[in-house]
């Protein structure tokens, strides 16, 4: 008897397990089954927490141990354990402990006759196996004999039990141990000839949930070498593709497909990518590292590439939020203190000629008008983003028939070393020249190369003309020759050559059509089933220059493809089908991951016909290509008819993991494949695709230089000087830009070099060339005529780095530089030999801090891969301490909330700028990246990370549609006018300028609600097909679904004097409610046993109890 204490659901347990009376186990079980049946899955885990899977495990050892087990008690019990063990995720070592694993299998073998039984003994073993050790120990005990039993051969008898069975074996094969000894009884063939069977016969459809079983049972066995090895052996993949294609056309049969084409991903044979080695062809010395430890360099690397941008980690964005929580920094002393300098002081003294507006004299102000204005020249280079945006509708009205001023001159004077562009021989005359004949080989920028007539670049402006603003050919050209690359490129790509103007709309994001990965998949499928229709032809080599053949001298004919250029990467190409080609990016520098970003030029193509190109080795997890994002591709005989555009292209886009694997197998490394199919417009066109909007750093030179041409020098200060050399020997440009004084009186200096500092960096990360286009976009504006340009050159002093890693840029990389590390991992303690320019830049930034001028604002332009719009990362510790729950009292802490102005009037100024995707926490993981170290060793407030998507916005006016190159310009415009925000009090002196700015920014000081993201989430939906395959499996029952099959058990039972006997009671119910043994349970028997106030114990078992 329970104590007088006890709860009515406790008494009930206890009867439970004493009772010896087959009346009143029949009804305490029918109670407990209406109590727990009219409720939610609540009171069911009440009483689990309360002892009820114990007390239903000691009942059936008690009642299946006697001599005669009585199954009128068993069948109703074995019903309500395995309800209520599903829900139990110590099930199976609680039966175990119970010792009611071997019992259940022992009833099973007992009744294998009686489908009844034998269906509710299986349903109990299902639920037993969700702990793995019960299963092996079934396992061991011949458990899948006796349920295979049920299952094979085909029948269509007892099917519920055969449902049962099929379900219990899934189950049983989530041991590795259990799947070993399936491969070893030849359970696999048996199974996949099941599945068959079912399939031919099962026309109607009507046996699906089966059929899906079935696949479940495989997908896993699969889970384990053997398994795949085994169904691939036995034909397994092409029974399930002959097989899924007949599904197809049937939308009830979805389930069977979408699992059968996962199963066939799972277990398509591991393919050791096509290369000779994992490690990039790109191989740098190091200093003081010899060649010959280059591997022991890379053997150093983290297997599990960690890929971030303060932003987008692919292994840490796999993590779960309470791993986020965890990666928060909540060491109060390292969110407050500010460390040391990393050097000694008197080192400092080398950045003192990077502040050059802080010693010079100014002496040119002396002669001349104040008031004289620039050139027309510099009025052209020189106007706002209206202007802008007039000349671009100029130019695309068609080419222009007179010549710009730099394309004047014809041939490069005598003793200059000749930027030569030489034809192939048999060149066509001037008036014929087509896109063929541009061709990257023959666009070259070696100085070595000379010619006695005018190079193809004075040709080409001749007969076109350059009208791309803020671009010269001629100057690229001089640019690109200077450039130091790891492979010595003298090709110059013809995108960057020419240049590019954005289009003249914006483009929409690309719809994806319902089950694209799918076709896709099972294109790749018949690979392995059809061999003898692929060509796998190797058509373009880094490695092996005789491969690049022209594609009029092979058969089938192919493409053609080159990227040794500039930013280039593209390291292999393999022609699989007559228009499908697998395409193998390089690795980063010294290195062997990293691969994502591509760029190369393709030609040789027919025009209307659609090309798949497949890039089989990304190594990312999900992409914005699965949300609508596009590659672009850049067209030369468009640009050569008056439309120089990177336009975004590719139809069926879908991103997704493949089969292939690295040629040095390192463990957790995958690789995805990105697909998408491109149409060409024109025959034999050169065009070139890329990842995103090429910007090549001898683009950032030339662009400097016209910048600083294009100033007029008495209004703006523009200095550009070197920070230091980067490991190839390529400058690393540092711009000053502020507004020079209006005299050379005291006061105009003094307010001159107390104007307080602006830090801006980019292209830490090679592959984020989005970021250099709104740093273009920024030092544009801030060099034009706009009257809030001029106010904030009155205002701050420019310190710009625009491209912190060129060395990655230039050799294609992705993520790295030179060292084979991620520079933004740097900041805390980086190399002088090894990572200089974050060295310098550090250096810088320390001086600045010593001479009494820490920068106002740092901020570090990326580009992010796995979310939408642009947003902000910044440095709190408050919200750090809140988001962590740190038991620190921050009350008392002190913080200047400036730190959210800038992102605030971002989101009222900027369209593509989210508030709500900003982030102001500091996290462990990101300790040595710019935006931290910055914020916490040199003291900087609004220290920041800005990160540009790829792909575009899903709010404000540019939802829906892409980010182009205008609307990132535009970023960086606006980014400069939200600077504004912090001087106003400040700039009184300009009050004409600030009246038209404050009217163009709509200030006010409003606060917006916000909260910090979990920057490493994506902030999309789950993609509507998997990109994973490994994760999937065939969805289990739920519980409601388990509870139907349990009730239907009874309620259309087999033996027909109980059916007998149920239709004379005439009880019918729902399935949500109680059917364990309705031939038994009076009407009046959960009234008899209410226990209500007042009687012997006190007890009341009403609904209060359990809900």
């Amino acid at each position: 008897m329970a104590a007088p204490s006890s709860s009515g659901l406790e008494v009930l347990l206890s009867s439970l397990q004493n009772g010896d009376d087959t009346e009143s186990m029949l009804n305490t079980l029918n109670v407990l089954d209406e109590l727990l049946s009219a409720g939610t899955d609540r009171r069911i885990h009440y009483m689990i927490s309360k002892g009820g899977s114990e007390a239903l495990l000691m009942a059936l050892v008690n009642t299946a141990r006697t001599i005669n087990p009585n199954y009128t008690i068993l069948l109703p019990l074995l019903h309500l354990l395995a309800k209520v063990g599903q829900r139990d995720c110590r099930i199976g070592v609680k039966a175990e402990k119970a010792e009611a694993v071997l019992l259940t299998l022992s009833l099973l073998r007992q009744n294998m006759n009686h489908a009844r039984r034998a269906a509710a003994c299986l349903w109990l073993l299902r639920v037993f196996c969700s702990s793995v050790t019960t299963a092996t120990l079934l396992g061991r005990n011949r458990g899948l004999d006796a349920v295979f039993k049920l299952i094979y051969p085909h029948t269509t008898k007892h099917l519920r039990t055969v449902k049962a069975a099929i379900d219990a074996l899934a189950a049983l094969l989530c041991s590795k141990a259990n799947c070993k000894t399936a491969v070893a009884k030849g359970y696999i063939s048996d199974l996949l000839k099941l599945y068959e069977d079912w399939h031919i016969n099962d026309a109607s459809h009507e046996h699906v949930p089966i059929r899906r079983s079935l696949l479940h049972c495989l997908h896993h066995a699969s889970n384990t070498s053997v398994g795949r090895t085994t169904l691939v052996a036995e034909g397994g993949i092409a029974l399930l593709y002959h097989t899924t294609q007949m599904c197809l056309a049937t939308k009830s049969l979805e389930c069977l497909v979408e699992s059968a084409v996962q199963l066939m991903r799972k277990c398509y044979p591991k393919c050791p990518i096509a290369l000779t080695s994992d490690q990039s062809v790109h191989r740098f010395p190091l200093p003081g590292r010899p060649d010959d430890g280059w591997d022991d360099v890379l053997g150093l690397q983290d297997d599990s590439f960690e890929d971030d941008s303060d932003d987008d980690n692919m292994e840490n964005e796999e993590s779960d939020y309470k791993d986020y929580e965890d990666d928060l920094e909540t060491d109060l002393n390292k969110l407050r203190a500010r460390p040391e300098s990393d050097r000694p002081l008197e080192q400092l003294a080398q950045y003192m000629h990077l502040c050059p507006e802080l010693h010079h004299d100014f002496q040119d102000l002396d002669s001349g008008s104040e008031g004289e204005g620039s050139s027309d020249e510099d009025s052209l280079l020189n106007g706002n983003f209206e202007d802008k945006r007039q000349r671009e509708r100029h130019f695309r009205a068609g080419p222009k028939s007179s010549h710009s001023p730099s394309s004047s001159d014809t041939c490069s004077k005598a003793g200059e070393e000749k930027q030569s562009l030489t034809l192939k021989e048999g060149h066509p005359e001037e008036s014929q020249l087509k896109a063929q004949d541009f061709h990257s080989h023959n666009l070259s920028c070696s100085r070595t190369k000379q010619s006695d007539h005018c190079s193809m670049v004075d040709r080409l402006l001749e007969k076109y003309g350059a009208c791309v603003p803020h671009h010269d050919p001629r100057l690229y050209a001089a640019s690109a020759a200077h450039t130091k690359s790891i492979a010595n490129y003298s090709i110059l790509a013809f995108p960057d050559f020419w240049g590019h103007l954005p289009p003249r709309g914006q483009e929409p994001m690309a719809n994806r059509r319902p089950h694209v990965q799918r076709k896709k998949v099972f294109e790749d499928i018949k690979r392995l089933l059809c061999p003898e229709d692929i060509i796998n032809k190797v058509v373009f080599d880094l490695e092996d220059p005789s491969t690049q053949c022209s594609s009029t001298e092979t058969h089938p004919p192919s493409l053609r493809f080159f990227s040794k250029f500039e930013c280039g990467n593209l390291r292999k190409a393999i022609q699989v089908r007559s228009h499908e080609y697998d395409l193998i990016l390089n690795a980063d520098a010294n290195c062997f991951q990293h691969h994502q970003w591509f760029y190369f030029e393709v030609s040789g193509m027919v025009a209307n016909a659609p090309y798949r190109f497949n890039i089989i080795n990304c190594e990312k997890g999900n992409s914005q290509f699965n949300y609508g994002m596009q590659p672009v591709l850049y067209s030369v005989r468009e640009a050569l008819e008056g439309r120089p555009h990177w336009m975004r292209t590719g139809s069926e886009i879908c991103y997704y993991r493949n089969h292939f694997c690295p040629r040095r197998g390192q463990k957790r490394t995958n690789f995805y494949t990105l697909t998408f199919m491109v149409t060409f417009r024109h025959e034999e066109d050169v065009c070139y695709l890329a990842y995103h909007y090429p910007y090549a750093y001898s683009a950032l030179q030339s662009h400097l230089q016209l910048l600083e041409q294009s100033v007029n020098p008495r209004k703006v200060f523009f200095r550009k000087q070197n920070l230091c050399s980067t490991l190839s020997g390529n400058p690393c440009p540092l711009v000053t830009i502020t507004a020079c004084p209006t005299s050379r009186a005291w006061k105009h200096l003094h307010q001159l070099r107390n104007r307080p500092c602006v830090v801006l960096t980019a292209r830490v990360h090679p592959g984020e060339s989005n970021a250099s286009w709104v740093m273009k976009g920024t030092l544009e504006f801030l060099c034009s005529s706009d009257p809030v340009a001029e106010s904030l050159r009155e205002a701050y002093i420019f310190k710009i780095i625009p491209m912190l890693n060129p060395d990655g840029v230039i050799n294609g990389n992705h993520r790295c530089s030179l060292n084979g590390q991620d520079l933004n991992r740097q900041w805390m303690k980086p190399d002088p030999n090894l990572s200089p320019t974050i060295y310098h830049v550090k250096g810088f930034l320390y001086y600045l801090n010593s001479i009494g001028r820490t920068p106002l604002v740092f901020c570090d332009y990326h580009g992010h891969s796995r979310k939408k719009n642009v947003f902000l990362y910044g440095c709190s510790m408050k919200e750090t301490l809140w988001q962590s729950g740190s038991v620190v009292d921050t009350a008392s802490l002190k913080e200047d909330p400036g730190y959210r102005t800038i992102a605030k009037t971002l989101d009222r100024i900027a369209p593509a700028f989210s508030f709500n995707s900003c982030n102001f926490l500091v996290e462990k993981s990101r300790a040595s990246t710019a935006r931290v170290v910055v914020w916490r060793e040199i003291g900087v407030l609004r220290s920041y990370t800005m990160e540009s998507t790829y792909n575009g916005c899903d709010q404000g006016i540019y939802k829906g549609l892409q980010m182009g190159t205008r609307e990132l310009e535009e970023m960086g415009m606006k980014f400069c006018q939200s600077l504004l925000t912090l001087r106003r009090s400040t700039m009184l002196y300009s009050s004409r300028l600030i009246s038209h700015a404050s009217n163009l920014l709509d200030l006010d000081d409003s606060l917006l609600d916000h909260k910090s993201q979990n920057c490493f989430e994506d902030d999309e939906p789950p993609c509507v097909e998997e990109i994973e395959f490994a994760s999937y499996t065939c969805q289990d029952q739920g519980g409601d679904e388990l509870d139907t099959e349990v009730n239907g058990n009874t309620s259309s039972a087999e033996d027909e004097e109980e059916e007998r006997e149920k239709e004379e009671k005439g009880q019918r119910r729902s399935d949500r409610k109680s059917r364990l043994f309705p031939h038994l349970v009076h009407a009046e028997s959960l009234e008899t046993l209410t226990m209500k106030k007042n009687t012997c114990n006190s007890i009341d078992i009403t609904n209060e109890y359990l809900s």
